[in-house]
């Protein structure tokens, strides 16, 4: 089975209860066994998906992970748009994790020493930022995303901008705002993908059944790709997401720019933890309906690039 960084699972299905079980089949989750798991799942808002992660994937997720034998999940969030304790609640999230036995832990209540500093060289942080201590303890970190644009600067929200929920909006004692900086800075997109840089995913899944090609994360033009897609490389995967995004006629900088000069993609490009071009990409389709979507997919992802 291959698990090349650079790899991107795709299945055309909207069955979730089997579709997910067939992506994870694809990467080596026997080494999941007794390990503890860091969950990152996408519950910006208490908004129906692709606005939030739909319930039927975060319970076909964790039941995976833990027919692994994994020995604790725990699932952490920091919701940007609402209480992330009533989000959590809204969603459904509670219920699921007292019914499913895993942990769902709320970041706005943890103490100052569940989280770690990064510091601000090499960055556009102007003082660095703070990570969940939860996604560097854990044994392995997986994440699973929406796919969508993003109306207030991040231009389109998909696994590396989903990482901004486990850094830290003020650390405990602190007043200063973390995502007021980063929200209303001009690299807000560089500082996305610096995020990134500083911590491991081992895997990610991304549930295109439906996406948003206008505004995000919240509300926005509804199209339905009827994609769920894979990836140990989370560059990879946010590249191959753009260009579904361009497909359904995503407009602004996401229609407009090559996938790769997306300050997102290019800024990770630079730092090195994923893929660096859309040519290091292998598009693997699970089904036969799927192989019609990837060569769509293909088309988009290496067309040539604009010369303007």
């Amino acid at each position: 089975m291959s698990n090349s960084l650079g790899e991107v699972f795709v299945l055309k299905t909207t069955d979730r209860a089997t579709g997910v079980p067939t992506l994870l089949s694809k990467f080596d989750l026997e080494d999941y066994s007794e390990k503890t798991v860091a969950l990152k799942a996408n519950y910006n808002s208490a908004d129906a998906f692709p606005a939030s992660t739909h319930i039927d994937t975060l319970r076909a997720l964790v039941q995976g992970i833990r027919n692994a034998g994994a020995n604790a999940i725990t699932l952490a969030e920091r919701s940007g748009m609402g209480h992330t304790k009533e989000v959590l609640e809204e969603m459904g999230v509670l219920a699921l994790a007292k019914e499913l036995e895993f942990k769902a832990v709320v970041l706005n209540d943890v103490g100052k020493d569940d989280w770690i500093k990064v510091e601000k060289e090499g960055t556009h942080w102007a003082r660095g930022f703070y990570m969940a201590k939860v996604f560097h303890d854990a044994d392995k970190v997986v994440q699973t995303c929406c796919l969508k644009t993003h109306r207030f600067g991040g231009h389109f929200t998909l696994s590396m901008k989903n990482a901004v929920g486990l850094v830290a909006k003020r650390v405990p004692g602190g007043i200063y705002d973390y995502m007021w900086e980063l929200h209303s800075s001009p690299n807000q997109r560089k500082m996305i993908a610096e995020i990134n840089s500083n911590y491991n995913v081992d895997f990610v899944l991304m549930d295109g059944i439906k996406a948003f090609v206008t505004g995000g994360p919240d509300k926005g033009t509804l199209v339905e790709p009827n994609l769920l897609l894979a990836s140990r490389d989370r560059v990879a995967i946010d590249a191959v997401g753009v260009a579904i995004l361009k497909m359904y006629g995503a407009k602004g900088k996401v229609g407009e720019a090559d996938i790769f000069e997306q300050d997102q993609l290019k800024r990770a490009a630079e730092l090195g933890f994923g893929v660096k071009s859309a040519a290091e990409i292998q598009l693997t389709p699970l089904n036969d309906e799927s192989r019609v979507e990837t060569e769509k997919i293909e088309r988009v992802l290496k067309a040539p690039v604009n010369t303007h």
